[in-house]
């Protein structure tokens, strides 16, 4: 195994919503016999309310406070030795400050997903309709684009567009990184 990854053991998952981000993680951890956390998920039962209303009641940029708080929690526990797969929400490896937390702390891997497949699936969620950043479909499209060059800033690139999550667990388990 990777040297960064026995010295802290954290996997991130970072790509677009949609992306297969928690689905992925779940197998993947499943697989590793890791621990699997969502951060978005996380969010929502420390602040006992949804993201869209986090977004609503509270704006972005205390949405992205929070967010960094329980990304730093997480780290501390994986940082302690406790192996971990998580799986960021999809802004927060666009900001520089959580990137620089997950600096030599395990390994980011891309899930880079192609903007059909991310709508597809937004579409067919019974939520979509609650994703704050997916309500407009332009904005959505300009937000996956602009999003990609930071997301390339990750350790590892996967390419993911099948709904089968093995796939990319597969290639996850099989890239150098983590041999």
């Amino acid at each position: 195994m990777n040297l960064v990854l026995k010295r802290t053991p954290g996997i991130y998952l970072v790509g677009f919503m949609a992306s297969g981000k928690t689905t992925v993680g779940r197998h993947l951890a499943q697989r590793m016999g890791w621990n699997f956390f969502d951060l978005d998920s996380e969010i929502e039962n420390a602040e006992k309310m949804a993201i869209a209303e986090i977004f609503e009641s509270r704006g972005e940029s205390e949405f992205r406070r929070i967010e960094r708080e329980i990304l730093r929690q997480h780290l501390r526990w994986i940082e302690r030795g406790r192996p971990a797969i998580l799986a960021l929400g999809g802004g927060a490896f666009t900001i520089g400050e959580n990137r620089a937390l997950l600096a030599g702390n395990g390994l980011s891997i891309w899930l880079d997903c192609p903007f059909d497949v991310v709508a597809r699936r937004v579409a067919a969620q019974p939520h979509a309709a609650v994703r704050p950043l997916a309500r407009d479909p332009e904005k959505f499209a300009a937000l996956f684009e602009s999003r990609r060059a930071l997301y390339q800033l990750a350790d590892v690139h996967i390419c993911h567009a099948a709904d089968d999550p093995e796939h990319a667990v597969d290639a996850i388990l099989k890239h150098p990184a983590l041999q």
